[in-house]
């Protein structure tokens, strides 16, 4: 979003949100003796990000649990990016597999209902929560998996690209695609970057202007997933994908990740409060402010 930034907001609003959570209230248990984390075989989590960890396998299993979409609230993004961090920092855990444990939804995407009706001390404080959670995963040292069980539009779309490869269900009712033109709203060039990355420029530009969603044979072909499986495959597959990557030694892959990735991240740090002020200034907008109230209008009748 290209636009001129007219709105200025407090330098405490970008601080990071999750700042403001305590460890504990995510389940995690931290040795007595400090240094290093002990997680259990067991589910452990918050309410809205559950961690299945499997010490002995090295892996995790990250399920979103924000009914009835998985919309990325701030809350999620907070606890997504401390249960993330907690995995980072946890030796024994050298891949993870993101999905849903909400049924036929991967995400919805960003939280509308964060971008509309607040003001911008909120908008940007959402905003900050937005990129943290992308530049986390997109350059997090671990193996990423995403094994897509449902629709994943817009920002549900934006967390499977930062993976390292993505699985998804073979259903045609299962969407994948950055459809924020479709609303109105501009994807941010981060968005962008990370989409043309995946499947090329020409493909990307005619996506990004239409706000295409792919099926999931359609998004096959083009790139934006690598392979398609029936639905109760999707998760043991991404599984068996994961073990594939953690066989090449961390340091190499790491390493050649990065070289890959940082670029492309480092554009969004150099100007990531420039992005927050733009976000802030786009949003605010009275005619984006009655579109995305019309919007949630329409929901609301639909629930109804």
């Amino acid at each position: 979003m290209a636009l001129a930034a007219v709105i200025r907001v407090p330098s405490r609003a970008l601080l990071r949100p999750w700042a403001r959570l305590r460890d504990a209230a995510l389940g995690w248990i931290e040795p007595a003796g400090g240094g290093g984390v002990e997680v259990s075989a067991q589910r452990c989590g918050s309410q809205k990000v559950v961690v299945e960890p499997d010490p002995a396998a090295g892996v995790a299993v990250m399920k979103f649990k924000n009914p009835p979409v998985n919309s990325l609230s701030l809350e999620l993004l907070t606890e997504l990016v401390i249960s993330l961090e907690k995995l980072e920092n946890d030796k024994t855990v050298r891949g993870v597999v993101l999905t849903s444990d909400c049924p036929g939804i991967f995400s919805a995407g960003l939280d509308l209902t964060e971008m509309c009706g607040r003001n911008p001390a909120h908008y940007a404080e959402y905003w900050k929560a937005v990129q943290e959670m992308w530049l986390r995963l997109y350059l997090s040292n671990l193996v990423l998996v995403a094994a897509i069980n449902g629709a994943s539009p817009a920002g549900g779309c934006l967390i499977a690209l930062t993976c390292d490869y993505r699985v998804m269900a073979d259903n045609p009712k299962y969407c994948i695609g950055l459809n924020e033109t479709l609303l109105g709203i501009v994807a941010p060039f981060w968005f962008k970057e990370n989409l043309v990355n995946t499947i090329g420029h020409r493909a990307s530009e005619r996506a990004l202007q239409l706000g295409l969603l792919f099926p999931p044979t359609e998004a096959l072909q083009v790139g934006m997933v690598d392979k398609v499986v029936p639905k109760d495959q999707v998760q043991s597959t991404a599984l068996s994908v994961l073990a594939q990557w953690m066989a090449i030694p961390d340091h190499a892959r790491q390493l050649t990740k990065n070289m890959m990735r940082k670029p492309t991240a480092d554009r969004l740090l150099k100007q990531r409060d420039a992005d927050i002020q733009n976000f802030v200034s786009f949003i605010s907008r009275d005619s984006i402010q009655k579109s995305l109230q019309m919007y949630l209008e329409k929901l609301k009748q639909k629930k109804g």
